[in-house]
């Protein structure tokens, strides 16, 4: 480790970006073919589990690795070799007492859980996924040391090697499971295995690096003792576990409201899995355009950061408002888009599940517009960090959070709405988040954005646009029906409108002068687009 250079700031943060880019966009992909394999019965079982996973993981891998690499990379700037390989042997230990009990909890509570949470056919997805906990928490202290040290290219690749894994044996594994005839239950089990293998194979790729690459400079510092450095570990890392562990506590005490709810009303009883899973294939699609927008937050906002740090606050007002256009040319337009065709695109793209994607169909009107306010949300909480004000998001996420809740009792427990209540409620738990966030963003902002200037011109584009796809996808569809199959004339006519509203948009976006120069500049070959498109 000692022979690593040591990296830039910028330099880890853009190999971190660009693994948690990769990371992302593979998730949001996986779930196309995942839902085509499985159905929408088998993605409720699957996310089941994954959301108890979700919060022990959380809970165990939130705060405590960023406390041992903050206490590893002070005693790494003092010299103190000694110090730093006592914090890696005390906190191996904490991690691995961690991982053993949430494995232990999930592997022998796995009936009791399945049960808490209103689906008892979750058991052998939990089971399945149980070993990944006291793996993933092993690998959790490893990234903290490497990255502590300045070495962020290990952890970036662990998390890809994770990622790819999850996505090529889990597939696999469900697919074959369905072909021995297995059920779904043992389907979605397959699937998550891949993503416990994932973490076994990225835990022993660190494992073999820290091995092989032992730091055996001669220290004559006296390190810490063990419960001192615990101490330090547990009063740094547990307020911030605290504080990221609301969403996955939350998320999951919803998965757990709406199939309840479902469960309440006598003639969707027996159906509550199925109809909960055509509700995550809407989820499952409007998740992919933040995926592809996260990067930019992620590119832009340390600048920023950098900027303030210098009190240059004018060019990080500028910066800020250059995310705040782009991501508002992405992220309305995908927004509408999916609020407009989306029903369409689910036909398209799960072509072995079309009755759970045309069940499915009607929530896209909502969770279409969700998907703007989802990418807005990533963009207000990265600058409300920039701007030091860690614990506001987590505070409006709580609010959205709750309100989530509470909207999902009242709607889906409502027999004339039931399951189509979930979208509202996610649009609606979102929408508060987000304009809670503006306000904040607005009110510490040492220069207030004009919220009508950054949204308006965006709004008006993409209504535009998606009216002129919402037209061109029926006509298209009236034309290619009479000669084509019902899937191949959908297809081709989503396709069709697709590409057209992308033209219309382009050609919206260089009339209006919704994007400026400068905004461009930072894109990959931006000084040639300023040029072609003549922007000030």
């Amino acid at each position: 480790m000692s022979k690593a250079k040591k990296q830039s700031f910028l330099g880890g943060a853009a190999i971190l970006a660009s693994a948690v880019a990769i990371v992302k966009v593979i998730g949001a992909i996986y779930k196309i073919p995942f839902g085509n394999i499985v159905g929408s019965q088998g993605q409720t079982y699957f996310n089941v589990a994954y959301n108890i996973y979700n919060v022990l993981l959380t809970i165990s891998t939130a705060g405590l690795p960023l406390a041992i690499s903050k206490l590893t990379s002070q005693a790494h700037a003092q010299g103190r070799e000694n110090q730093k390989r006592k914090i890696f042997r005390t906190a191996i230990w904490l991690f691995f007492g961690l991982g053993l009990v949430g494995s232990a909890l999930m592997y022998f509570g796995a009936a009791q859980l399945a049960s808490f949470m209103n689906e008892p056919l979750g058991y052998w997805p939990i089971r399945a996924l149980a070993p990944a906990v006291f793996c993933v928490c092993l690998l959790a202290c490893m990234r903290g040391y490497t990255q502590g040290q300045g070495n962020m290219t290990l952890t970036a690749v662990s998390q890809v090697l994770e990622a790819v894994c999850k996505m090529v044996l889990g597939l696999s594994l469900a697919w074959y499971f369905l072909q021995l005839g297995k059920g779904l239950d043992i389907a979605a089990a397959g699937a998550i295995l891949g993503v416990t293998v994932g973490t076994i194979l990225s835990m022993l790729f660190l494992m073999v690096y820290l091995m092989t690459h032992r730091d055996r400079l001669p220290s004559a510092d006296t390190p810490d003792s063990g419960g001192a450095i615990m101490r330090q570990v547990l009063s740094i890392g547990v307020p911030i576990t605290l504080s990221n562990s609301a969403m996955s506590i939350i998320t999951l005490i919803d998965t757990k409201n709406v199939l309840g709810r479902l469960h309440t009303i006598p003639e969707l009883a027996d159906s509550a899995a199925t109809l909960f899973g055509q509700y995550q294939f809407g989820m499952n699609l409007i998740n992919l355009p933040p995926s592809f927008v996260f990067p930019v937050t992620m590119s832009l906002i340390p600048f920023a950061a950098a900027a303030m740090a210098r009190k240059g606050h004018g060019e990080a007002d500028r910066i800020i408002s250059s995310a705040f256009r782009i991501i508002a040319v992405l992220a309305i337009p995908a927004g509408v888009g999916l609020s407009v065709v989306g029903g369409s695109a689910l036909m398209m793209l799960y072509p072995a599940q079309q009755t759970d994607a045309m069940a499915a169909g009607p929530h896209m009107r909502w969770l279409g517009l969700a998907c703007i306010f989802i990418c807005l949300m990533n963009l207000t909480n990265a600058i409300l960090q920039t701007y030091g004000k860690e614990r506001i998001p987590i505070i409006t996420v709580i609010i959205g959070g709750i309100t989530k809740i509470a909207l999902n009792y009242i709607l889906v427990g409502n027999p004339a709405i039931n399951i189509h209540g979930a979208p509202i409620s996610t649009l609606c738990c979102y929408l508060v988040i987000v304009v809670l966030n503006l306000v904040f963003v607005w009110i510490y902002s040492p220069k207030k954005p004009r919220y009508f200037q950054l949204f308006a011109k965006p709004v008006l584009a993409s209504c535009v646009m998606g009216a002129a796809v919402w037209a061109i996808h029926g006509l298209v569809y009236r034309l290619l029906s009479a000669g084509h199959s019902a899937y191949g004339a959908n297809a081709l006519a989503t396709m069709v409108s697709i590409c057209a509203g992308v033209a219309v948009y382009a050609v919206l976006v260089v009339a209006l002068r919704i994007l400026r120069a400068e905004d461009v500049r930072s894109m990959p070959k931006g000084d040639k687009l300023v040029r072609l498109l003549h922007l000030k």
